[in-house]
């Protein structure tokens, strides 16, 4: 047995000060003030710091440095030494039917060895070519197709957890149907889209309940001259049961801290979900005071942003400093709210018979333990 002490311990909405949490092999045990531990425990002193449940990272392409796509067993490992305990790497509509079915194939096969691997987090096929970084690359701006995306589908089975959408194109609920029949689980995401609330709403029935990095690679604001209108962003706001996905850079630039606040008022602490949204690309940081000091954001060789460098730890330090967020608040938008969207019970929170799944952490959110299914990793 192991028992973590000395511990502020992060429940969903409180602490437990000078907690301790006994583990069992991979199962939490007990958590409390007065926990009684057996003897020959082995015991861990927190020294006074958070033990919160491992992060969940339903939406990242790589580690900063290599795409899930190239290295699956790499990317995982250092995500693990961050406190990344659960994550589905993201597979991007820039690639072709047959690169989706390798990278599917590859990620699967890495599984036993990147344990902290638990599905696909699929960003396309169908999305509106107008947006995301690389759309010139975009193979799939014909119509909706069954015979090309059926083999994708299959192939990812209830491993693709979500699938992402843009619900304007054309024949849409024909795959949506499609997809749901192979994983009745799955939970679909508006994404790299201008669609309209009607739009949009219709697709709720199968499972819409999520809004890929919201406020980016969405439009359109304006249907007359002058007169604003509501769009993805506003839809995703306007729903309680959408939960939107935030990309918090330290400056501010994928959401601009005040949109973080405004955020944050509207959805509450339960429909946040911070997502790094890793990618690699190698362009330069553009000229500019605007982008001074954005060294965890990809820019592309025009200048255009290609999503983040950062791993999950960071966007809950940031979301800390832009919002005056608590820790407590970190861990719920990075680890109980995608744990309740993926309906994964058994993780996300510190609990009796949850899974071991935890990461000391400093105020500043600084990752110095990291425990994966009862067994120290970092």
């Amino acid at each position: 047995m192991l028992a973590i002490t000395n511990a502020t311990v992060v429940l969903p909405d409180y602490y437990i000060p000078n907690g301790t949490i006994l583990i069992d092999s991979d199962k939490i045990v007990e958590v409390g003030k007065k926990v009684q531990i057996p003897k020959n425990t082995k015991i861990i002193d927190a020294n006074g710091k958070y033990a919160g449940p491992g992060l969940i990272d339903i939406h990242t392409h790589a580690d900063g440095e290599t795409f899930f796509s190239d290295d699956p067993v790499k990317a995982a490992s250092t995500l693990l030494s961050h406190g990344v305990t659960s994550v589905l790497p993201a597979l991007y509509f820039s690639m072709t039917a047959e690169q989706y079915l390798e990278a599917i194939k590859l990620i699967k096969d890495a599984m036993p060895k990147a344990p902290n691997i638990i599905g696909f987090y699929m960003e396309g096929p169908y999305l509106n070519p107008k947006f995301g970084c690389n759309r010139e690359n975009n193979p799939w701006k014909d119509a909706v197709n069954k015979e090309k995306f059926a083999p994708i589908v299959d192939a990812a089975g209830e491993l693709a957890r979500v699938w992402c959408v843009a619900p304007e194109r054309d024949n849409i609920e024909e795959f949506v149907k499609y997809a749901k029949s192979v994983n009745p689980n799955a939970v679909f995401s508006v994404a790299h889209s201008e669609a309209e609330p009607r739009d949009i709403e219709k697709l709720r029935k199968y499972g819409l309940k999520l809004a890929t990095h919201h406020t980016n690679a969405t439009g359109t604001l304006y249907r007359y001259p002058e007169c604003r209108t509501a769009c993805v962003d506003e839809t995703a706001l306007y729903n309680d049961s959408v939960y939107v996905e935030i990309i918090c850079d330290k400056i501010g630039i994928h959401v601009d801290p005040y949109m973080q606040r405004l955020i944050k008022k509207i959805k509450g602490d339960d429909k946040i979900i911070l997502i790094a949204d890793s990618f690699v690309e190698h362009g330069p940081i553009p000229d500019g005071d605007l982008y001074e000091g954005a060294d965890d954001i990809n820019f592309d060789f025009s200048g255009e942003i290609a999503g983040s460098k950062m791993i999950l730890d960071g966007p809950c330090k940031n979301i800390m400093m832009h919002t005056g967020a608590s820790v407590c608040q970190a861990f719920k938008y990075a680890s109980t709210n995608p744990a309740t969207l993926l309906s994964l019970t058994d993780r996300g929170e510190i609990a009796p018979g949850m899974r071991a799944d935890i990461i000391i952490v400093d105020d500043k959110f600084n990752v110095e333990k990291v425990f994966l299914g009862g067994k120290q990793v970092k």
